[in-house]
């Protein structure tokens, strides 16, 4: 005989407005009318429990642990709340990050799968017209910004039943600048200048149609596990003209621009504040301390010293903490109190970090065909077992860095933004398009005059799509199945010497990871 706990009370919403309780079939039904689960997953999951009277709570844990639902759907299920599961069509999953402004939470669309961030106005602004039109405006100016470097927002909109503002934005698989400072203290110098190179080409984007950012900071710089840096967060952005908008909302701006602009004469707006402030952040990347004087008082942020002070901090502690001199000309111009003395563009920084980025890299392993940096190898590839399997094949093969997408364009964008040594792309799960990605690498290389190793994979069944592959002395096709052992080798023979075996011979373990 089954020793049931006492029933769960889930108060839900009638028809008639009266409160009803839910059993763990009650419950199984509402998440079933919200959309939330199948009917097959619930009578699964009904049929595991073996009671359909039994608590609402053990049916909500039972599709939580077969992820059939997540902990914040399931919560919000106990608590009988019929709101707030989907905003513009797309389902929230769960929170991953809040302020005060607003809460955001990944999400995902329902039609397609494709994954998505979900920014959400807190529900005491809802009433605060000031807040609503600068939350809306930041949406409409994400929304007409498309820059690798730029979070692209997807949809702005109202919940008509909940009366929600939301933002859905592409999500970033990784985190944000401060989290990676967080737990690696610092970058180094070629992470810093990419970083922040690739942050001032989409603050450039961003200048060209008139737009300044006005609140660059760690938090705001997306850094994903395979992609560039993007920049979010727009909401105070300032709009240099007013033709450029369309409309003239007043914006706040953040307290550390005002005390910059107050001390320099600055106009609210100006480009070259968000420069320094970039510069702040670069700084920041290399020591692991912050360039302006931290402080939570409001008085002592706006102080014209606390930036006056700046350019003798970094002449006295930027060499003495290991900044290069060849980055810390670039440092001194960006955080140059006079803006005159600053680059006067975003554009004219990304040019300025590129190039010093290049001078300290110089020809790279004494070949100036070879990408610079620790071997890398870039792996498109969908399936989590897979990536498991080349994450930890490539390590033992010699390749330091292994970076992992199941976006097949993601392998131009990235080599682009930052040249690697060898491409595997899996055209067994991503499709057709690995082919073009292919491709597409090996002209970038030429390009770049670049010797980058590249295999395509196919299956048995795609064995035609070779004939869509260029010929390439540094490309190779594989048809499956293929092992880690023979996948290495020909990178290897197509780049000759690029990575160290530190497998140690024991390629008992060359599984056909495809």
């Amino acid at each position: 005989m089954r020793n049931h706990s006492p029933r769960a009370t889930v108060p839900h919403p009638s028809p008639t407005g009266k409160s009803v309780n839910l059993d763990a079939a009650g419950i199984g039904q509402l998440a079933l009318r919200l959309g939330l689960v199948t009917e097959a997953q619930v009578r699964e999951c009904l049929d595991e429990l073996g009671d359909e009277k039994g608590p609402a709570e053990g049916l909500i844990r039972l599709l939580e642990r077969k992820r059939y639902l997540t902990s914040f759907q399931g919560g919000k299920l106990l608590k009988g709340d019929p709101d707030g599961y989907f905003l513009g069509g797309y389902r929230l999953l769960y929170r991953i990050a809040a302020g005060t402004f607003g809460r955001v939470y990944r999400g995902d669309d329902p039609r397609t799968g494709q994954v998505v961030a979900v920014k959400v106005l807190r529900n005491k602004w809802m009433t605060d017209k000031q807040k609503v039109e600068l939350f809306l405006r930041e949406g409409k100016l994400g929304k007409s910004i498309r820059h690798p470097n730029i979070v692209s927002v997807l949809e702005v909109g109202q919940e008509p039943r909940t009366g929600q503002y939301f933002i859905v934005m592409e999500f970033v698989e990784g985190g944000n600048l401060r989290d990676i400072l967080q737990i690696r203290k610092t970058l180094g110098p070629d992470d810093a200048l990419r970083v922040l190179e690739g942050c001032a080409r989409g603050l450039a984007a961003a200048h060209a149609r008139g737009l300044t950012h006005r609140d660059i900071k760690p938090t705001n710089i997306l850094i994903s596990a395979a992609g560039p840096p993007k920049l979010v967060d727009f909401g105070l952005a300032e709009i240099s003209t007013n033709e450029a908008a369309g409309d003239d909302v007043a914006v706040d701006r953040t307290v550390d621009y005002a005390g910059l602009e107050r001390v320099t004469g600055a106009r609210p707006g100006d480009v070259r504040s968000d420069i320094y402030f970039l510069g702040a952040v670069l700084y920041e990347c290399l020591t692991g301390v912050p360039l302006l004087t931290p402080t939570k008082d409001h008085k002592a942020r706006m102080l014209p010293r606390r930036y006056r002070e700046v350019e003798a901090t970094l002449a006295g502690n930027g060499p003495a903490r290991g900044v290069p001199p060849a980055v810390m000309a670039v440092l001194e111009k960006m955080v140059a109190l006079d803006p005159d003395a600053r680059y006067q563009t975003p554009a004219q920084l990304a040019d300025a970090l590129r190039d010093c980025r290049a001078a300290l890299r110089g020809p790279a392993a004494g070949d100036p065909r070879r990408p610079a940096g620790p071997p890398t190898v870039f792996a498109v590839e969908t399936s989590e077992k897979l990536r498991a399997a080349f994450r930890t094949g490539f390590r033992a093969r010699g390749f330091d860095r292994v970076l992992l997408s199941g976006d097949p364009a993601q392998a131009a964008r990235q080599f682009q933004e930052q040249p690697y040594h060898a491409l595997v792309v899996n055209a067994g799960s991503v499709g057709r398009d690995a082919v073009a990605a292919y491709n597409r690498v090996l002209k970038e290389s030429d390009t770049a005059g670049l010797d980058v190793a590249a295999v395509l994979l196919l299956a048995a069944e795609q064995a035609e799509w070779a004939d869509d592959a260029i010929p390439h002395p540094r490309g190779a096709v594989l048809v499956f199945p293929v092992g880690m052992k023979k996948l290495v080798q020909t990178i290897r023979g197509l780049v000759p010497a690029l990575t160290p075996d530190r497998s140690g011979g024991r390629d008992g373990a060359d599984a056909d990871p495809t």
